[in-house]
């Protein structure tokens, strides 16, 4: 809808000069806002016509003064063009700033999120994991994509992202890009980050996320049981290759820690604990948190096994680890050979260590939090959720002592 702009000029009696000369405003009105500007011009009373908005008569000082308006007037017709050139609301705040030449430069997008980028970028393996990093540069080239598809540009005034942009963008990770529900609510999440950094900076008003609501849906976990890693562990492959992999991805199992962290550790990260019996201390590189784990005796054996290994002697690694995408691959090959019917995964190992090797086997939910490094318990609670054995076993017992207690009952009656 086109605003509504309308011109005035008039003068100020209030404000007369000592001379007795008052000055003249222009008055710009857009859909019912005004905007009050000094034109710079006095006139004597006697000689301002306030029925036309002009000096009256036709001398030298008439002409120049009643010119000078014409061009002021001119200008507000020109600024309301040019502002529905460059797509932009015409309010009285914008036309203020293009009379008054105070006009704000525009915030554009792209350059923000670069910005953003290349700040994770710097801080990498410090404050930031490769993964971070590689996640916030697909989200960019996503919101670019999404840009191009939904309205031909590249790139855009973040005054102008609204909500409508934001369910649009949802839109289109999961129509064009295919995405599922948790990875299309992730690179909206990564696209809130931006936006947070703008309001942080005064550059928003608002957040276009507001009335915005997104869930991530709860992913059943994959795990082997304990006849899969006996499988596993008992399996000895033709190269050595494979059994390495194997070792490396069974520590994991027996330690809960994810890939990067197993890759990282040093001898400096076992460490004798309170019992007296050997210790990881590390921090997860994902979260920083601290992760304490008392060292079972299968990853003790491989540690061991490992000990002379010339990549740990000259890297000064606790395991000879290979890159996460070899490791995946081999394990994939691996568990064909083991008749494994799940993907196999080097994760799957930290999620088999919080329920086969811990909860499933007794261990309080607490301690397993602590060990896997979690800030907060209800990110292990997700593991405890899909434990039907465990169920099974705990109501087993219950079931015992009811039965216990009617059989208690009946030889008491008989």
């Amino acid at each position: 809808m086109q605003a509504k702009v309308s011109i005035l000029f008039y003068t100020k009696r209030a404000k007369a000069t000592t001379d007795g000369l008052i000055p003249i405003y222009l008055r710009v009105t857009i859909d019912g806002q005004r905007i009050e500007i000094s034109t710079k011009r006095y006139v004597e009373a006697p000689k301002w016509s306030v029925q036309q908005g002009r000096m009256k008569g036709s001398s030298g000082d008439a002409h120049s003064i009643n010119t000078y308006l014409d061009i002021l007037r001119g200008k507000v017709y020109e600024y309301q063009k040019e502002l529905v050139q460059e797509g932009k609301l015409i309010t009285a705040e914008s036309m203020r700033n293009k009379l008054l030449g105070t006009e704000v430069k525009s915030r554009m997008l792209v350059p923000i999120f670069e910005n953003h980028n290349n700040q994770v970028e710097a801080l990498l393996n410090d404050e930031f994991a490769p993964g971070t990093l590689e996640r916030y540069k697909t989200s960019l080239k996503h919101t670019v994509d999404f840009l191009h598809w939904k309205y031909n540009i590249s790139d855009i005034d973040i005054k102008k992202i609204d909500h409508a942009f934001i369910t649009d963008y949802e839109f289109y990770l999961r129509s064009v890009r295919k995405c599922n529900n948790n990875t299309a609510v992730k690179y909206i999440k990564n696209f809130g980050k931006i936006i947070r950094i703008c309001i942080a900076n005064g550059w928003l008003d608002k957040s276009p996320f507001a009335n915005y609501k997104s869930k991530v849906k709860e992913v059943e976990r994959t795990f082997l049981s304990e006849e899969e890693i006996q499988v596993l562990a008992s399996k000895e492959f033709a190269t050595e290759r494979l059994n390495q992999v194997k070792d490396i991805f069974l520590f994991s199992c027996f330690t809960g820690l994810a890939y990067i962290d197993v890759k990282k550790l040093t001898k400096n990260n076992i460490t004798i604990g309170i019992d007296g019996e050997k210790w990881i201390y590390t921090n997860r590189q994902k979260t920083d948190t601290r992760s304490n784990i008392p060292l079972l005796p299968m990853a003790e054996k491989i540690i061991a096994k490992y000990k002379e290994h010339p990549q740990c002697l000259n890297e000064g690694r606790l395991l000879p680890v290979l890159s996460n995408q070899k490791m995946n691959a081999y394990l994939k090959e691996m568990a064909d050979v083991c008749g494994i019917k799940k993907e196999l995964t080097f994760h799957i190992a930290r999620h088999t260590f919080a329920t086969t090797v811990t909860l499933t086997n007794g261990v309080p939910i607490e301690s397993v939090c602590k060990m896997l490094g979690h800030k907060n318990l209800r990110t292990t609670q997700h593991y405890a959720k899909i434990l039907d054995k465990k169920v099974s076993d705990d109501m087993q017992i219950l079931r015992n002592k009811y039965q216990m207690q009617e059989k208690a009952r009946k030889n008491h009656t008989a």
